[in-house]
């Protein structure tokens, strides 16, 4: 059986604004409404901010999706 890499704080919070984005993204795709600019306000800097971090944890997750990928053939060698 594989072992599950173990998640910190910053993945936990990487993954929660990827989800997030992600049905914001799913609910502009599906029916034209933004969650994000409807709570925040369009452009507003707190929206612009919320769309930045899901960016950055789009990066995040990128980078450690490697590592886990490493880490994984590391173990089954």
């Amino acid at each position: 059986m594989a072992k599950m890499a173990k998640f910190n704080t910053w993945d936990w919070v990487a993954l929660v604004l990827l989800i997030v984005g992600g049905l914001n993204w799913g609910l502009i795709g599906i029916f034209g409404f933004d969650l994000v600019a409807a709570i925040f306000g369009e452009m507003s800097f707190l929206s612009r901010l919320v769309y930045t971090l899901v960016g950055l944890s789009a990066v995040y997750i990128a980078i450690e999706a490697i590592r886990w990928g490493r880490t994984k053939e590391a173990v089954e060698a």
